[in-house]
């Protein structure tokens, strides 16, 4: 968050004049501008939507969940593709289809577009491995067969998680169960292994979902699910701090998924089981936060679908700013995509503002600036058997 420092005059009782720092703080507004995608099963539609990126062209494309039969075996004439959308929101197409062969997804996650080589790489957890697309979405190779950790008692999701990229195009993946993160150069060779323990020490996680490096300062930035927080990673991998703490009031987390960091190194946190997004600064200062749960029609909180129920929460509350648990991110040029995870759609957010705001200044005794947020407790989803994994 970027500081700018102000002299102002200020005059004493005794009359004596002294010079006071007064902190200016860029602020950061989210504000809805449209959904991308619909719940369903037929084209164009989307349910358990995980991860999102956004291509040079503005097109987005989304990973649709893994098809279940009603018995929970695999369906693979539902989901398990990438959904593609024009920059307005059409349907345009999808990338691979479901299966174990080449190219095929088994429950895909974490997907974004590697800033130096172009190429697309999406999580895929049950084939436990990555795919790897050109621009184009035609298939290039798998790589990482059989390294992401499976699943563990007494958790509910697995796999590959959040992908990022350093400015060498060294692709970074997250091994939600294995508490580390893979690295690989851009063509699929592991180079490298950070964290690795579980625990709630610092550098020690539980369930490394979203994962992102900083286009500022290289660090990483990685949410903790089960510990409730984001924790900070510098490019080497060392442990620097983490923020965050289990609870629904401004600035806690439930379970924290997607995450992003822009160029200012702001914070952008899905925080899923609040269905909401919150902004933090990079020191970890809450800053803002958007959304709410859904609702039913007596103004009931909407729980997220039983094992064996559709996934869509019941009733779908499709209000703007409504959400059943946010799920994956991403931030292109001004716009954050959230998915809506029971409720089959993404919804974009327009970053604005970043205006110069008054920061309190502790030496000088100024006005707190007190940023607000919806407390809701949400109940956890009561499973025994992952259905889905989710980019955290």
């Amino acid at each position: 968050m970027g500081l700018v420092k102000n002299l102002s005059i200020g005059i004493l009782g005794t009359g004596l004049m002294v010079l006071a720092t007064a902190a200016q703080a860029k602020a950061v507004t989210l504000t809805y501008d449209r959904s991308i995608g619909s719940p369903g099963f037929g084209p164009g539609q989307l349910f358990v939507p995980q991860g999102i990126a956004v291509d040079s062209q503005g097109n987005t494309l989304i990973s649709n969940g893994r098809g279940v039969n009603p018995d929970g075996t695999p369906n693979y004439n539902l989901g398990d593709k990438i959904e593609k959308f024009s920059p307005s929101g059409q349907y345009i197409g999808a990338i691979g289809s479901g299966g174990t062969g080449p190219g095929q997804f088994d429950e895909p996650t974490t997907v974004d577009f590697n800033p130096v080589t172009g190429d697309l790489y999406a999580g895929d957890v049950y084939n436990n491995r990555i795919n790897q697309f050109d621009s184009q979405g035609k298939f290039i190779r798998s790589f990482a067969n059989g390294e992401f950790t499976p699943l563990i008692p007494g958790r509910f999701f697995f796999g590959p998680s959040g992908v990022t990229f350093d400015k060498t195009g060294n692709v970074y993946v997250g091994d939600f169960n294995g508490e580390r993160i893979l690295k690989f150069t851009s063509d699929g060779k592991q180079i490298g292994v950070i964290g690795g323990t579980t625990g709630t020490a610092l550098g020690e996680f539980q369930g490394v979902a979203g994962t992102r490096i900083s286009p500022v300062s290289g660090n990483i930035f990685v949410a903790d699910q089960y510990n409730n927080r984001v924790q900070v990673l510098d490019p080497n991998g060392k442990p620097l701090y983490t923020f965050g703490s289990a609870g629904s009031g401004p600035g806690q987390l439930l379970q924290p998924i997607g995450i992003e960091v822009d160029d200012q190194e702001n914070v952008y946190v899905a925080d899923s089981i609040n269905s909401r997004v919150q902004v933090f600064d990079k020191n970890g200062k809450f800053l803002t936060s958007y959304g709410k749960p859904a609702l039913d029609a007596s103004g009931n909180l909407v729980p997220p679908p039983g094992l064996t129920d559709p996934p869509f929460g019941n009733p779908l509350d499709l209000t703007p700013g409504r959400f059943n648990w946010t799920g994956g991110t991403s931030l292109k040029d001004g716009k954050l995509y959230v998915g809506d995870f029971f409720q089959g759609r993404v919804q974009v957010l327009n970053v604005e503002g970043r205006r110069q705001v008054p920061e309190p200044s502790s030496g000088l005794g100024l006005g707190l600036l007190a940023l607000g947020a919806a407390t809701v407790t949400l109940r956890k989803r009561g499973q025994q058997k992952p259905v889905f994994s989710l980019e955290k």
